[in-house]
Parts: structure tokens; sequence; C-alpha cells
């Protein structure tokens, strides 16, 4: 294996994590055989440490213990270095996350950091360490040299520890006992959630404060279903004040990673694509709910970010930006009044440093991350300008600012192309075509699955991740589950029937290649993966849906569309191995509760007999998408399920028809707008 001057064989791999640590003095090898074999042959016990590229602390440990001689010859005399990029690796992510849960208090989180027996089960571990003792935390060569020394002097207390930890980590994949599904899952759950919901600033909890996507989008499913406007109104001001909080991007566009404080002022800048992916989604889907614009505004602005920074020539979606750039944390989001004078006019200036609340004071290492208190109706009042002119002078000076801001040095961006994260953002494009219809989203989904299919499936294995020309590592769950979805949204949306098929395809490697037999669910690793010292079966959100709730959903989409029961079985054991989970924990379980939601109300089909490329079909298909309706499908005269008494014959000189079905029973065909509407939506629908 190649390696440089200081031993360290990271020189050779394609991701941006472990470039960064390729000429640190650190002996690192890349998760392998070969560093397993050196663990087995030396005695030496394994430093794992585990990050990803834009993470902010994962960088601060690098700079302060990874690139310090004194540090690393530490860890290069007791210990086999390992480093791995979470993100390329999920797989060891999820394991050591669940383990080091075993050691310390507060959770895992990255960079983490875990020792582990050469055969890889882990015996004591963190998160962050300091050079020296700071924040209430031991310094890192204090933890190097006390493990070592234990590791050597104690084995039976290190073989007592690794038991205990393979122990707990069974213990946690229990077999649940309960197998029924709440009836009235969805309204128990949003009452949960609402218990622990912020009123003054949106979402849930303190800081820091994530989106929370999942748990939100319960509140909007379960306002369509029962015309509660408490959870509209809790989804919206959620969305507001994220919107107009510092998590935004307020001349770029996108949002960064969570906030650290409650109110979203102040982000952890990173932007990663899947947030953006699920929160363009949402979006979306709440101005489906509430025709208010301003939702519409943010999605298509978070889509046009990811187009113009986020896309490569090839068509995939690159995985994140930095949070650092050449003038440390956030320095490239951060503006003082100095700033916007020297690009702005006095007069605009000054409505711009009201509007976006940047003071002298600032409120992030002197400068001001731009956020937005005031409204255009006041900005209005104080100027004695209409609410238009003022609206066309913040559009003309945050082009004007977004232009000089471009000139300043960019964070990095991780240019790996991931299968999961890029069918994520697949389905986002989607949903702003459908409510857009501006074809450049279709276009952009289309070419990222197209970008898959050439770069990521090969010789009838789907792959992980892409870079430099490389694709590598098997699909984890996440990637055939997510690429299903984002498939049969494509299709969905009338790209084409040429998409139903694949989906299918990527289905049923799910059910053969990770379905576990004795439990039911998915696991996260295929039949053919390397045997590790754990196989998950996750269920929970975290900063992506849950592959296993994303599957149960993709076949029960597949079971409608195409009227094969097993798909439908297979889904309904997947929600049924998890319902005592649901039960008991909501605001981990979003989207699982939400295929569950799919299962209990059965989706509305919406079959549509006739040309799908006629004016006719897009006007109507333009109709259906402006209002929120979640559980539902769409096909075409292509649909193998469609049934066989359906008069596919039965329109006038070509007009588009229209059958809904819901719960095995069908209407005639429609043709009016007025009865596809009230069949659809109700009494609640609006003209």
């Amino acid at each position: 294996m190649s390696k440089n001057k200081h031993g360290n064989r990271l020189i050779r791999e394609t991701s941006p994590y472990l470039l960064q640590h390729a000429h640190n003095p650190v002996d690192w090898y890349p998760w392998g055989d070969d560093a397993l074999a050196a663990a087995r042959a030396t005695g030496k016990p394994i430093l794992l440490s585990i990050g990803y590229s834009a993470c902010h602390w994962c960088h601060v440990m690098a700079h302060e213990s990874f690139e310090d001689e004194a540090i690393a010859k530490i860890m290069n005399t007791h210990f086999i270095n390992i480093k791995v990029d979470r993100e390329e690796r999920p797989d060891l992510d999820q394991i050591y996350q669940q383990a080091v849960q075993c050691f310390i208090k507060q959770g895992g989180g990255w960079p983490l950091t875990m020792f582990l027996t050469p055969e890889k089960i882990p015996f004591h571990g963190g998160t962050y360490f300091p050079p020296e003792d700071r924040y209430r935390l031991p310094a890192f060569p204090k933890v190097l040299l006390a493990v070592a020394e234990a590791y050597r002097e104690r084995p039976q207390d290190i073989t007592r520890t690794a038991k205990n930890v393979l122990n707990t980590l069974q213990r946690i994949k229990r077999d649940p006992s309960k197998k029924t599904i709440n009836a009235n899952l969805l309204r128990s759950a949003v009452e949960k959630l609402g218990k622990i919901f912020d009123v003054a600033n949106g979402g849930f909890g303190g800081a820091p404060k994530f989106p929370s996507t999942p748990a939100l989008t319960l509140f909007l499913h379960h306002y369509q279903e029962s015309g509660e406007k408490r959870y509209l109104e809790m989804l919206t001001h959620s969305l507001k004040k994220m919107a107009r909080g510092g998590l935004y991007d307020q001349f770029g566009g996108g949002f960064h990673r969570y906030s650290t404080d409650a109110a979203w002022q102040v982000p952890h800048f990173e932007k990663m694509l899947y947030d953006n992916a699920q929160l363009a989604r949402l979006y979306f889907s709440s101005y489906q709910a509430t025709q208010d614009p301003f939702f519409r505004r943010i999605g298509i602005e978070t889509l046009e970010y990811v187009l113009r920074e986020m896309t490569d020539v090839q068509g995939g979606f690159y995985a994140a930006q930095d949070a650092d750039s050449e003038g440390g944390e956030g320095s490239f989001y951060t503006w003082s009044p100095e700033e916007i004078r020297a690009v702005l006019d006095a007069d605009t200036a000054k409505i711009v440093c009201r509007h976006y609340e940047i003071r002298e004071t600032g409120n992030f290492e002197g400068k001001t991350i731009p956020h937005r208190e005031h409204s255009l109706n006041r900005l209005a009042d104080e100027t004695g300008a209409s609410i238009a002119a003022v609206a066309e002078v913040l559009r003309v000076a945050k082009t004007k600012l977004y232009a000089q801001r471009e000139k300043r040095p960019k964070p990095l961006r991780d240019e790996k192309i991931m299968t999961g994260w890029n069918s994520l953002m697949i389905g986002a494009f989607v949903s702003g075509y459908q409510v857009t219809r501006d074809k450049r989203y279709l276009a952009a989904a289309e070419q990222a699955a197209d970008f898959i299919f050439k770069h990521l499936y090969k010789e009838g294995t789907l792959l992980h991740v892409y870079k430099d020309g490389v694709a590598k590592f098997r699909a984890y769950l996440d990637d055939a589950a997510f690429f299903a979805d984002a498939l049969l949204d494509l299709y969905e949306a009338g790209a084409g029937g040429k998409y139903l098929s694949p989906a299918r395809l990527f289905a049923d490697t799910l059910i053969a290649g990770f379905w576990d037999e004795q439990q039911g669910g998915f696991f996260f690793t295929s039949h053919e993966h390397e045997v590790l010292i754990d196989r998950m079966r996750p269920c929970f959100d975290h900063s992506i849906p849950s592959g296993n709730a994303i599957a149960a959903q993709v076949l029960q989409r597949l079971f409608y569309l195409t009227g094969k029961q097993h798909y439908f079985d297979k889904a309904e054991q997947c929600l049924l191995t998890f319902a005592q989970e649901m039960d008991a924990n909501p605001f981990a379980l979003g989207h699982m509760i939400a295929a569950a939601d799919f299962y209990l109300r059965r989706p509305k089909e919406i079959h549509i007999i006739g040309d799908p490329d006629t004016p006719e079909t897009e006007a109507l298909l333009r109709k259906i998408h402006q209002a929120f309706l979640p559980n539902k499908l769409i096909s075409f005269n292509d649909t193998p399920a469609q049934r066989h008494w359906m008069d596919k014959t039965n329109t006038r000189d070509g007009t588009t028809a229209v059958y809904i079905c819901q719960n095995f029973t069908c209407s005639q065909a429609l043709t009016d707008w007025e009865e596809i509407q009230l069949t659809l939506f109700g009494s609640s629908a609006r003209s």
C-alpha cells in the first residue's frame, strides 16, 4: 500500500476527508484488511477516528492533535491508527456511534474517537478530545497513554469491557413484542411532539437545534388528515423562523447544518446535501398546504443553490460544503456594516443593514450572520416607500452582495457523489418540478439518476460513492431504498415508464439482499457485506431518513403500481417490526410513522389515461400538484396494476381521463376537473 514519508497510507484515497489527513505525522491506515492484520500482528489496540470533511470540530482536532508531532508519536507508538470517512462507511459509523454511548453520557457525534481490540470490538471511546485539559475534557495525550497502559497492564478488564459492549449492542436489537400498528399512530405522535415544541422559536427543544424535518412533516400530514390548524401553525412558524434566521443563507440560498442557539441565528456553517434535499421538499409541501408564496420561494432558492454550487457537470450532486474557509469558521457568510457600505450606496446600505440586522457589534466573532427580523411592511413604514419599492431595493442589493461575496475564498466543497444522498435530492427536484412546473428541475433530477446508472451501477451491482472517476463500496440499505424511491418519484412526475422497472429491480435487491428473516425489517448492510462486530437494522431517522422507513414506503408504492402482493406483505412486516418503537419515540421515527400513515389510510391512486405529453394532461397535473395530498400515487397508461376493467378508450377525442381509486374501490372515468378535485380532496377542495 502506498504511503507518505510518515507511513501515512491515506495518500491514495479518494475521500476528501481522508486526503485532508494524508500528510499528518500519524501513521494512518484506511479501514481494511491491512490495518486489521497489522493490529493482530503487533498486538496493538486500534485507534479508530471517524469524521467527515465538512465537520468543524473534526478540523479542530486534526489541527490540534493529528498535526502535532509529539501527539502523533504517542499514537504511532501505542496504536494502529485508522481514519474513516463516515460518509463513505456509514456502516462502521452506525456501529461505533452506538457503542460510544456505553462510555459517555452525552451521546455520540463527530469526530468520533474509539479504541478497539484487534477483533474490532470497542473498549473505550469518546468524541472530541483537546490537546490539553479543556472544556472539562481530559487532554488527548493523557487519554492515549492511559488507554495504552490499561490495554497492556489490565487485559482482563479490557476483555470484560469489550464483552459488555457487545452484549449491549445485542440488547438494542431485541425483537419487539408488539406486533400491531396503533390505528391512531399519527395523532398520538403529533400530540407527543406538540409537548416538546418550542413555541417561541419553532422546532423542538433548545440549543443545539436541528431542523427535525421528519417531525415537522408529521404536523403537515396530521393537518391534512384532521384540519387541525394548530399543527399547521406550528409547522409554518418553524419554517419561517428557520428561513429568516442565520440557519438559512440569506444571500446565496440553502440551509446550514444546524443552529448552535435556540433561535436559529448562529449556525454551524457546513451545508449538507441531505439537509437541503429534505428541507426543500418540506417547503414545497408547505406551499401546497398554505399557498403562501414564501415557502415556494425558499424551496426554489434552495434548489437554485444546489444547481449553482453543488451540481457536477455530469449531473451528480456533491456531498457538502465546509463550515470553514480561509478566514475561519463562517467567515464566508458574515458581514460588517462597513463591508455592506463598500458595495452599496448609503441609503441602500441602511435599508439592507436594517433588514438583515447587520450591526457594528455583530452576533458572531465581531461580524453579523445575516438574518431577517423586520418585515417588508415595517421597512416600508420606516422608509416611507412602498412595499414593492423596498422589495426591489433589497433584490438588487442582494444580487450585488452575493457577487461581492463570490470574491471571497470559498469553503472547501466535498465533491463525493453518493447514491443515497443524490436520491434524496432527486426527490427534492421532482417536488420542485411538480409545484413550479419548471422543466429545469425535472431535467436535473433525470440527469442525476442517469449519473447513478452510468457511474454507480456496475455489472448489476449498485455502489455507494463516486469520486475522481472511482466508484466503490457496495450499496447500503439507504442507497438502494432511496434510489428506488427517487425512481418512483420520477415515474410519478411523468418522466416515463422507463423508471418503473429499475425501481422494481432495486426493491427486489433489497428483499433478496438485506431482509432479516428472523426478526423482519432490513439490515443496513447486504448479506455479502464485510462481517463486522454487529449488523445494524436501523429504524431511527438521523440526519437522513431511516432506510427501513423508506424501504417500507417504496414497497407499498410498488404494490399499488404493480399489483404484486409480496411487496405489500414485506412492507407490512417491516412496519409491524418497528411498531413498538413508533409508539414510543415519534421524534426519532418520523419517516417510519409517515410510511405507517400511508399504510393505515391507504393512498389515493390517480390513474391517468391519455397522452402524458399533451397540454391537457399537463394542465391536470399542474392542478393536482398545487394542493398537498401526501398519500397519493400517480400512474399512467403503462402501469401494470391498472385494473383490467378500466376502459382505456373511454375518452372523447383523446380527452385525458382519470380513475381515482382508494381502498380497492375505483371511481368511474372522470374528465371534469371539478369532479376530480372533489374526489381527491373532498369538501376541503379549493377551486
